[in-house]
């Protein structure tokens, strides 16, 4: 890779991780091709990107944003994972696919808004319930009492048309 190949990468790069709400490092512990596209089919459907690159490019890039924590966990065989849309769902996702390929891919850390996360801090994200979980159940807490109340005048009803 020639100096204009490498500041065409980290210009990329740059623009990537200044446009995402997330930046989640993984070691890649060598993934199949297939198991590659997979992490990056799987990480499309929530909006998300996965990149392999050399550990200088993305610490030249990450430097001066507010992902500029990260550079600390890029050693290794580290792959990049960005989102902007939905990080939850990324952070969820990603957690996933490392869960069945055990040891194949492994979480480091990451950035996420102003909080540089380690590998306990990813995982703990990971496991709370997706938004839309979320509004499922406070659907649920709000049609609760209507829908027992429903029940109790029903059933006074019907307890009068018996007597």
């Amino acid at each position: 890779m020639d100096r204009a190949q490498k500041q065409t990468e980290i210009d990329t790069l740059k623009k990537v991780v200044s446009d995402s709400e997330v930046v989640l490092v993984s070691h890649n512990n060598g993934m199949t091709v297939a198991q590659v596209t997979e992490l990056r089919r799987n990480l499309a459907k929530v909006g998300a990107k996965y990149k392999v690159t050399k550990n200088t490019l993305a610490k030249i890039a990450t430097k001066g944003t507010k992902f500029e924590a990260a550079g600390e966990f890029m050693a290794g065989p580290a792959g990049l994972t960005t989102a902007k849309d939905d990080p939850y769902a990324t952070i969820k996702a990603l957690y996933e696919f490392a869960k069945k390929y055990d040891g194949k891919i492994s979480l480091v850390g990451g950035v996420f808004g102003d909080m540089k996360l380690d590998k306990a801090g990813v995982e703990q994200l990971a496991k709370l319930p997706s938004l839309n979980e979320i509004r499922g159940k406070l659907v649920g807490l709000i049609q609760a009492p209507a829908a027992q109340l429903a029940r109790l005048a029903q059933a006074y009803a019907d307890k009068g048309t018996q007597a």
